[in-house]
């Protein structure tokens, strides 16, 4: 049986299961959108860390103070111009002449329980973020270097100052960043409790916000459906309700999308995507964007301890196959931990070729001569993933390194990398701020909470230190050079892919746009 005959037969099996059932009286077909994605998100606290599906939700039900204007590329898919900044819930700013205060005005906005928009829950946000020591704070205190809450300031009602010990780079662009989208206080505080004094835990399946959209269901590995803020700042949004559902399989969302059942399939495999290229009842948009697909190597279980062992494992991929037979040649290699399309990004100190016997050579020089055996962690549901995994297990096989593969849910796989409990795992990740110091100190500092692979170089350190506060950006520039060569030759991680970020819509879908989290922002979108 054909690729193609096979998902004709289970589009017709998928089509009535997948049927959306709008409510009498409530949004027409034109102004609902049927998602489907392979898995939903974990969490939609603010604090939680950020996978995929995570990134996606909290994109569209957070609303950040800035944002980046948006252009269209030669796809026309709309993208941000990172030369760019315009307000978002501040509808001005001010950067100090020493970039070391920024003031927000903020704009007239209403969240989804009808309340307005006002310092007070720009500083209760701040202040929760800062209480709860996790990514808001890990923001403020290793990116902007601010060591006390004092920094934060209510000027009136519409404005904020935030005041920085020193001068930075990031002082404007950080705040585009989704993790730092405002919370509606005035709602969240109805649902605290002497066990719950920040939300935490209502706000891990509930939103407060200022956003195009709230969830109203939220049933974790299964459905989520988002409604519009009719009273959303920028507009009343096209689309009134999104319902995005967990399909596991690719296959699965291939064949409900030609049927007609949903109308966006997000992470689908490159041959699918190849082969639905040529329906005309199917787009396919296309952005290389800021992905990095690597395995982590946990650098302080043996025998990622030591780099030659790391470096063998680079020169073990087989890039070349895995490009052809897994990605259709539509991925780029990974060259380097810095995005591809961000300033100051250089491939020329990447020189991992595939080369068995300088891997074998290596892990013989580390006291590795048999090879060893570890376990490789990647997430249920993920087809690529496992189709690169089980390329690797025959490769490194060849220099005598037995790979265990672990299959596992996406929340098991994050508690165990976040706690240093596995000892390699895929990370297909992005940086959100098109800044090389602000990329390396995301994944590479040994202070930044999110350098799972547990890598330290005190010289990659102070560089990156360096340039969080340094402005001359030649200079910057230079500096981020050299931390791109050490961390190539330390190699805390197996390099793999840039996959880009694809997606597959009915052809009746307009409006697709990429923003730096890789995930779909609803708003942008409508149906004809």
């Amino acid at each position: 049986m054909s690729y193609l005959r096979a998902l004709a037969m289970s589009s017709a099996l998928l089509a009535g299961v997948l049927a959306p059932v709008l409510p009498a009286a409530a949004q027409s077909a034109s102004e609902t959108l049927i998602v489907a994605g392979p898995r939903t998100p974990e969490s939609l606290e603010l604090e939680y860390p950020s996978t995929e599906a995570v990134q996606e939700a909290r994109k569209n039900v957070y609303e950040r103070l800035l944002a980046y204007e948006m252009v269209a590329n030669e796809d026309g898919v709309m993208v941000e111009n990172f030369d760019k900044l315009t307000g978002a819930l501040a509808e001005s700013w001010v950067v100090s002449d020493d970039r070391s205060s920024i003031t927000f005005t903020l704009a007239e906005a209403k969240s989804h329980a009808g309340n307005t928009l006002s310092a007070d829950d720009v500083m209760w946000t701040f202040e929760r973020g800062w209480a709860l020591k996790g990514t808001f704070y890990w923001y403020m205190h290793q990116m902007l270097k601010i060591q006390d809450f004092s920094a934060f300031q209510k000027v009136d009602d519409r404005t904020v100052k935030v005041q920085l010990p020193g001068p930075s780079p990031l002082i404007e662009r950080l705040w585009v960043n989704s993790d730092l989208g405002i919370i509606d206080a005035t709602e969240v505080k109805k649902h605290l409790t002497a066990e719950d004094t920040w939300g935490t835990k209502w706000l891990s399946t509930n939103t407060a916000s200022f956003s195009p959209y709230k969830v109203t269901t939220f049933t974790p590995g299964r459905e989520i459906v988002y409604e519009a803020n009719l009273d959303y700042y920028r507009g009343e949004p096209k689309l009134k309700k999104i319902i995005f559902r967990e399909i596991p399989t690719s296959a699965n969302r291939v064949a409900a999308l030609q049927a007609g059942s949903i109308d966006v399939a997000e992470w689908l495999l490159p041959r699918e995507l190849d082969l639905l290229s040529k329906s005309e009842a199917v787009k396919i948009w296309k952005v290389y964007g800021n992905y990095i697909h690597r395995v982590d190597l946990t650098n302080t279980i043996e025998p990622f301890t030591d780099k030659r062992v790391r470096q063998a494992l680079n020169y073990l991929v087989p890039r070349d196959q895995i490009g052809k037979s897994v990605y259709f040649d539509t991925a780029r290699p990974t060259k380097s931990p810095v995005s591809e399309i961000y300033p100051a990004y250089t491939d020329e100190f990447f020189t991992y070729s595939e080369d068995v016997e300088k891997a074998k050579a290596l892990l013989a020089e580390a006291g590795y001569a048999d090879g060893f055996k570890t376990e490789l962690g990647y997430r249920t549901g993920d087809e690529i993933e496992e189709q690169i995994a089980i390329i690797l297990k025959t490769s490194f096989a060849r220099a005598g390194v037995d790979l265990q593969l672990s299959k596992l849910p996406s929340s098991t796989l994050v508690e165990r990398y976040t706690g240093g409990t596995i000892p390699a795992y895929f990370l297909r990740d992005m940086a959100i701020v098109p800044d090389a110091a602000y990329v390396t100190n995301l994944w590479l500092n040994s202070q930044s909470m999110v350098d799972f692979s547990r890598y330290k170089n005190t010289d990659v350190d102070a560089l990156i230190d360096k340039n969080l506060t340094a402005t001359v950006e030649a200079e910057r520039i230079a500096d981020m050079k050299q931390v791109q060569q050490m961390v190539v030759e330390d190699a805390p991680w197996v390099f793999l892919f840039n996959p880009g970020y694809q997606l597959a819509t009915r052809a009746n879908i307009k409006g697709t746009s990429w923003y730096t989290p890789n995930g779909n922002a609803w708003f942008d979108y409508s149906k004809e």
